[in-house]
């Protein structure tokens, strides 16, 4: 029932995840290919937690009967 208030992270990262490869592609568009490099870098670093948090929280489910 507390769960109905609780934020979830993996959509707060996939905001953020989001966020990043839009910046990165503005980067890009702008010729700033390091810059688009980095923000990728960081977007793929976001993408990674995400992973590890849905394989956390699909480990922690009992199986469905």
């Amino acid at each position: 029932m507390f769960n109905l208030f609780k934020k979830d992270p993996v959509k707060a990262l996939d905001k953020q995840y989001r966020q990043l490869l839009e910046e990165a592609q503005q980067l890009q568009r702008n010729g700033d290919i390091k810059g688009y490099a980095l923000k990728t870098q960081e977007a793929e670093d976001v993408l990674k937690q995400i992973e590890a948090l849905e394989n956390r929280s699909d480990g922690s489910k009992s199986p469905e009967r």
